[in-house]
């Protein structure tokens, strides 16, 4: 495999060295933290113990060491290396929000519970809850709902680095549980680094996932380039060599050469995509230039095309014109010496600080407790970066609504097998009930949150795992539309469609039941009811409750004429009565359409 270099995630000897460990995060992190990073040390040696980590039968507390490395790594702050060796404290202590809080302060309390959060996400749903052509859709509502159900980006970054640290360790485990945590990385969390931009840990899930899933495959591959290495290595020397010499005569001095190692799943999936052998990939010999300022970039592209000629169709400018995660780089395969392609990336230092540290190398936390609106402001920025349209969708209006209503507007709650299913916020168990089948949610009498039975009004919450308990027959109640038992349009229309079907004098005498309570609460048991009847847009009172009964007018609605009714002539407003009317000819026009 093509190893990711990370000068502090060393090996699990290493990080079993807590004074070599914290030495070398001396060099990143002040003192103060330091010593706050040796107290969580403690800490997890004493409440971890000898406990195992349940994924991957390794130690949990040299798991949970090797993963906060991966997080500094990504040159987070110390509260997110804090939390990153915390994340499995709640499974041991009681009340540990309280005492986390206490220790090492409110930021890391809510990160650990942002994890906590995400970790209820323990798989896929099971294959007989998924079709094979819904399998896709499922994948990126997975996604959608593990973003969703954090407020801070930082938790979903510490999990990716867990689930790094997960992937190296899983070798020994039966094949079964490694096939299906490495399917879980390839399809859930490099998508995700991916979009978050943090390359390296892209790069390494992509890998670790193909090694364990195609095993065969990943081990041709690297012994494909294993056996071309040496003179790999001498022809990229001599291309490095030619490009210095002619920089410095254009005078670019301040500049880094160097060879870029291939990732296998990458090449694997050109492979695939261009239906190529091995043998006819440009980008196996690979060099990266990096320069001060765009002007550079395009000098260098200008002297690498004059020194050996460009192969028609393999140049992107992705300065000019960014990938939608920001990346910027300008792409090139030439024919090089010996008559060999060669790929070559030409960057400046920012551009590359970007592509190789991603969200990190943007993030900087100031110490202490200033700062808060710059990163408020960060997480903000952060998150438009999501852009899922390259795995899923290519309608960039479909991206940008996705966008716009992932942390407002949408939530995203599991089925008893796992499925995930969108919800608008605000949904309650009804609203879910009959988003799964519209007899279901007419038979719905109860349900369970999470294994708990709750009240059918009851507002959902992201990543929670919701059970509908049904009847063998029976319906709605009107009380749904009218006492907030519903936010979805879809269940509305179904509760009011099913009213529809039933015999008219039963919705006359549920509305008249519902008029008369209204009308005795609001002291409006005296008012000329034609009066209201025209208020809200009909002729009759008969038609009032009819449309009561039925679920056509709300209480609100109701209210409100009442409230006109009762005011004085000269405090009449006519805003009521003509709202409503309009509204009313409006659905009247909709149920002819």
């Amino acid at each position: 495999m093509v190893a990711v270099t990370r000068p502090l995630a060393q090996s699990i000897a290493e990080a079993a060295d807590p004074d070599r460990w914290l030495a070398a995060l001396a060099e990143r992190y002040p003192p103060n933290e330091i010593a706050r990073l040796r107290e969580a040390l403690d800490w997890i040696a004493e409440v971890y113990g000898k406990a195992l980590n349940p994924d991957t039968d390794e130690s949990l507390f040299l798991h949970a060491v090797a993963s906060a490395s991966i997080v500094a790594d990504l040159r987070m702050d110390a509260n997110a290396v804090i939390a990153a060796l915390l994340f499995c404290i709640p499974d041991f202590v009681e009340k540990s929000a309280e005492q986390i809080d206490k220790r090492f302060g409110k930021v890391v309390a809510q990160l650990v519970d942002g994890i906590s959060k995400v970790r209820k996400l323990r798989s896929l749903a099971k294959p007989s809850a998924v079709k094979a052509d819904d399998y896709a859709q499922q994948v990126e509502a997975q996604r959608k709902m593990l973003l969703a159900m954090v407020e801070d980006i930082r938790a979903v970054l510490i999990k990716l680095a867990w689930r790094t640290q997960t992937m190296h360790s899983i070798a020994k485990i039966s094949e079964e549980r490694r096939r299906k945590i490495a399917q879980e990385t390839l399809d859930v969390f490099a998508p995700l680094a991916n979009r978050l931009g943090v390359w390296q840990i892209k790069w390494e899930l992509e890998d670790l996932g193909f090694r364990f899933l195609h095993t065969d495959t990943y081990k041709k591959i690297a012994k494909l380039l294993l056996e071309r290495r040496v003179d790999r290595e001498h022809f990229i020397a001599e291309v490095l060599g030619t490009l210095r010499s002619e920089l410095a005569k254009a005078g670019v001095t301040h500049v880094d050469l160097m060879g870029r190692p291939k990732h296998i799943y990458s090449i694997w999936k050109k492979m695939q995509k261009k239906k190529l052998d091995f043998s006819e990939l440009y980008d196996i010999r690979a060099v990266r230039v990096l320069v001060d300022d765009v002007k550079d970039c395009y000098t260098v592209l200008g002297i690498v095309h004059n020194l050996w000629q460009p192969i028609p169709g393999e140049f992107d400018d992705y300065i000019a014109q960014p990938k939608g995660n920001f990346y910027r780089s300008l792409h090139t395969a030439v024919i090089g010496p010996q008559d060999k392609a060669v790929e070559v990336q030409i960057r400046t230092f920012d551009m590359h600080d970007h592509a190789e540290y991603g969200v990190a190398a943007h993030w900087r936390y100031k110490e202490g407790g200033h700062g808060d609106a710059r990163y408020e402001e960060k997480i903000a920025w952060l998150r438009q970066l999501l852009d899922w349209r390259d795995d899923v969708a290519t309608d960039d209006k479909f991206t940008d609504a996705f966008k716009a209503e992932l942390f407002e507007d949408t939530i995203y709650v599991l089925t008893p097998a796992g499925r995930v299913i969108s919800l608008p916020k605000g949904s309650t168990p009804v609203d879910f009930a009959y988003h799964l089948h519209t007899d279901l949610g007419h038979r719905c009498r109860g349900a369970k949150i999470n294994g708990q039975i709750v009240p059918l009004n009851t507002a959902l919450e992201n990543g929670q795992r919701i059970e509908v308990l049904s009847t063998k027959e029976g319906g709605p109640s009107l009380d749904w539309l009218h006492q907030g038992y519903v936010k979805s349009n879809r269940a509305a229309q179904k509760i009011r469609h099913w009213i529809r079907q039933q015999n008219l004098d039963v919705a006359i005498e549920a509305g008249k039941n519902l008029y008369e309570k209204e009308s005795a609460r609001a002291g409006a048991s005296q008012l000329n009811q034609e009066l209201i009847a025209t208020r809200l847009g009909f002729k009759t009172i008969d038609e009032v409750h009819i449309a009561l009964g039925q679920g056509e007018v709300s209480l609100r609605e109701l209210n409100l004429a009442f409230s006109d009714a009762l005011r004085p002539p000269n405090l009449l407003s006519p805003r009521c009565p003509k709202t409503l009317c309009a509204r009313r000819v409006l659905r009247n026009m909709a149920k002819v359409f």
